[in-house]
C-alpha cells in the first residue's frame, strides 16, 4: 500500500477529475480561483484504501491551508490548495485539462497562477 502524502492526494485528485470524471468544479473569486476537491471517500476509493487513511492527510491540507471544509457545501482548495493543484495539473494532465476546459479557460487559470507555480 502506497503512503498516503499530500501530493498523492493532488495528484489523484486532478486524475479523478480530468481522466474518470471529466469534470472540474471552479470558483473564481477575489481570493483567487478555487476547485471544489472530491469527497474523502471518493479518494479513498480511487486510491484502494479504507477512508480513515485519507483523513489524516486532509486534516494535514487544512492545517497548511490548502483545503477548506465547509458541510454541506463540500472541499475546495484554497488559493494556495490550487496553485499546487494547477501546479500538477499543468505538467502532468495538459491535455486532459484542454480537453476538459478548453483553451480559454486553461489560460485564464494558468494566467492567474502566474508568479504562483
Amino acid at each position: 500500500m502506497p503512503a498516503i502524502t499530500v501530493d498523492l492526494l493532488l495528484e489523484a485528485a486532478v486524475r479523478i477529475q480530468l481522466v474518470e470524471e471529466r469534470s472540474v468544479t471552479i470558483t473564481f473569486s477575489p481570493e483567487g480561483v478555487l476547485i471544489r476537491f472530491p469527497t474523502t471517500r471518493r479518494l479513498a476509493e480511487f486510491l484502494g484504501v479504507p477512508h480513515y487513511y485519507v483523513l489524516p492527510i486532509f486534516g494535514q491540507m487544512e492545517e497548511e491551508g490548502l483545503i477548506t471544509r465547509a458541510e454541506r457545501v463540500g472541499i475546495m482548495t484554497t488559493a494556495e490548495g490550487s496553485r499546487r493543484f494547477v501546479g500538477v495539473m499543468v505538467p502532468r494532465f495538459r491535455k486532459e485539462a484542454l480537453d476538459v476546459l478548453g483553451e480559454p479557460l486553461f489560460r485564464e487559470i494558468q494566467a492567474r497562477m502566474v508568479g504562483s507555480l
